[in-house]
């Protein structure tokens, strides 16, 4: 088989499994327990004790610090892309020295460059899940501003406040997991400048370990008895 059509396997074989493990996750958070689950029910236990408190101030205090946790993850997708770009001025220089670490393997310069755009790509993706996840907790500290005192509401109209609020914080929390998936994913990207096999297999490892990670961990369990 030739080269060039193991690497579109390769990208098809990546994106595939990108993209079906996220739908996978979503449809799966549904019906069984899992990280995403558990954290729905304690942000809706959260938002509900919020409501009742008079000062709020501890609640503004950990949405702020959500904010900074995915902050630091955007301005790192900037920079990485920085480096990505400016990595794509010298590509024929990275082609020469991928050659002499890998001797097996060819690399044009035009094969290096498109590998640094699938890379740029993601972080491009992960950057704008990250932000969007910042808006997001923004809104939520919005809501939180603008609680009404628990203790005037009824019990319906209490969870149903609460209910809004915590899915304003869950989809905040989805948009950061996203871009901490692409972060991932990139990982595995890496190998396609070593062997398209190889970054077949590595896009599996890293979804094995998410997988893992969301449905089977330690964590997991932790949460499940809290």
């Amino acid at each position: 088989m030739m080269a060039g059509t193991i690497d579109l396997i390769a990208v098809i074989w990546f994106f595939g499994l990108w993209i079906g493990y996220t739908l996978f996750a979503k449809r799966r958070a549904k019906v069984v327990s899992c990280l995403s689950f558990e954290l729905r029910r304690k942000r809706n236990d959260w938002m509900q004790k919020m409501l009742l408190r008079d000062n709020k101030m501890a609640d503004v205090g950990l949405i702020s610090t959500l904010e900074r946790n995915v902050t630091f993850f955007a301005s790192s997708t900037l920079l990485i892309l920085a480096g990505l770009l400016t990595v794509m001025t010298a590509a024929d220089k990275l082609s020469l020295m991928l050659s002499n670490l890998v001797p097996w393997a060819s690399y044009s310069e035009s094969a290096v460059q498109l590998k640094l755009l699938l890379l740029a790509f993601i972080f491009v993706f992960a950057f704008f899940q990250f932000t969007w996840s910042l808006r997001q907790y923004g809104f939520c500290g919005v809501l939180i501003g603008a609680a009404p005192d628990g203790r005037d509401m009824t019990a319906d109209d209490q969870k149903l406040y609460a209910n809004r609020a915590a899915k304003v914080i869950d989809q905040a929390g989805h948009s950061f997991n996203y871009g901490l998936r692409s972060i991932y994913f990139s990982l595995s990207a890496l190998t396609w400048f070593i062997d398209p096999i190889m970054f077949m297999v590595a896009s599996v490892v890293v979804m094995m370990v998410m997988k893992h990670r969301e449905f089977h961990s330690k964590v997991l369990k932790a949460l499940q008895e809290c």
